[in-house]
């Protein structure tokens, strides 16, 4: 893995309340889920980078609510109504 250094004011461990090993976890967590919503990356791209197994970043989603799939409007309506169609 390669390593990324992130400068940053020097009172916001205490402005967040965190330890610096808690910043640095919420930090990759953060751009993780962020670069998943925007579709960046693929869930699992996204757990390895915020250091979670697959199953432990989609609870982490749920918690921050990011949706883990992310249908256009007009694509969900057209699976909808494939969908329903199958059922009848």
């Amino acid at each position: 893995m390669k390593q990324l250094t992130l400068e940053y004011p020097d009172d916001l461990e205490q402005a967040v309340q965190v330890t610096p090993e808690e910043l640095k976890t919420q930090l990759r967590l953060m751009a993780a889920l962020k670069m998943f919503e925007l579709g960046k990356i693929s869930s699992g791209k996204a757990a390895e980078l915020a250091g979670l197994s697959r199953v432990e970043f989609f609870e982490m989603c749920g918690r921050y609510r990011v949706p883990i799939v992310n249908y256009p409007p007009e694509e969900l309506e057209v699976e909808l109504k494939t969908d329903l169609e199958a059922v009848r």
